[in-house]
């Protein structure tokens, strides 16, 4: 396999993964939550807090205490500032177990289309087999009173 191959081949990967992605709205919903729940903090610091002096810091400091990230390039110094900063933390905290939740069940959710598909086509050949093994044991069973009948036709025989 060439590496264009590969290349082809993880390319087909990625589409098709933002495809599974882009069908899952909950994702959307977690960002739209979290870029608006930045929006509301980073507000929200830039008023109480005095270290805050621009409404890109407060949004900017919302959006890197929610991630988790912490550059420590804009911190608040009152006490409602840290207050909201650690709220952001635990909003974070389960913004991040929902979004990752919902991603991998996007990622296992990709092949339960084809694992229900190929179940539905065992099924099938059971119940076909299931009809031909019937059909079979309905045969046997009609061979075997054949069989009942030619035996008590040749004792009779016999006694004759």
């Amino acid at each position: 396999m060439s590496n264009f191959d590969l290349y082809g081949n993880a390319f087909k990967w990625l589409v098709s993964l933002k495809d599974n992605l882009l069908k899952v709205k909950i994702l959307e919903y977690i960002i739209i939550i979290a870029a608006s729940t930045a929006l509301i903090f980073g507000f929200a610091v830039f008023l109480v807090d005095p270290n805050i002096h621009s409404l890109g810091d407060g949004i900017w400091y919302a959006w890197v205490s929610m991630a988790h990230v912490g550059y420590g390039d804009v911190v608040p110094t009152s006490f409602l500032g840290r207050l909201l900063g650690a709220i952001l933390i635990f909003f974070g905290l389960g913004m991040f177990a929902v979004f990752t939740a919902s991603f991998s069940a996007a990622l296992i959710g990709r092949n339960l289309g084809s694992f229900r598909e190929e179940m539905s086509n065992v099924e099938k050949e059971t119940r076909d087999i299931e009809r031909e093994e019937s059909q079979v044991l309905k045969e046997l069973v009609r061979l075997h009173q054949r069989l009942d009948q030619l035996e008590s036709r040749l004792n009779e025989n016999k006694k004759d």
